[in-house]
């Protein structure tokens, strides 16, 4: 993982400055026989009854409008939980005072997105990531976009 504020891109963020904003990050081994454990136990602890796997690379069908909606300002109202087994994306989040804060994510990155945080996802030049979705009910969660004021 590696953040920073979008507009200071030479000063890093810290894990602990994340969790300052509700930002939660773990770094997992990337072998599935060495995170099963690690990620099972977070579900426990965190309450996370359903899990699934979305898989995003140039030959999904429709990426570029998948990829606008998830690029759009929005917040959930539950935690917005990933865990990346492979590729990578870009995680903006805004802090409290409003200014982006961005997150590389990259194979072995736990990142939890708190409810009510307005953020967005694209993917880096790569074109491919393949995440773990945790979710603490069975019906997943909704995308509520920012308007503007």
């Amino acid at each position: 993982m590696r953040a920073y504020l979008l507009d200071q891109p030479d000063q890093p963020l810290s894990g602990a400055d994340l969790a300052a904003e509700g930002i939660l990050y773990w770094q997992l081994p990337t072998d599935p026989a060495e995170y099963e454990a690690p990620l099972q136990q977070i579900r426990q602890d965190r309450g996370y009854v359903q899990m699934d796997e979305v898989n995003l690379h140039p030959a999904v069908p429709n990426l570029e409008p998948l990829l606008d909606k998830f690029f759009t300002e929005h917040i959930h109202t539950d935690e917005e939980i990933r865990f990346v087994v492979a590729g990578s994306g870009i995680f903006d989040l805004r802090d409290v005072h409003d200014r982006w804060m961005r997150v590389h994510v990259v194979p072995g990155d736990l990142v939890i997105v708190p409810a009510n945080k307005y953020h967005r996802f694209t993917l880096e030049e790569n074109r491919a990531i393949t995440c773990k979705r945790l979710f603490q009910n069975t019906a997943g969660w909704e995308a509520i976009f920012r308007t503007a004021a």
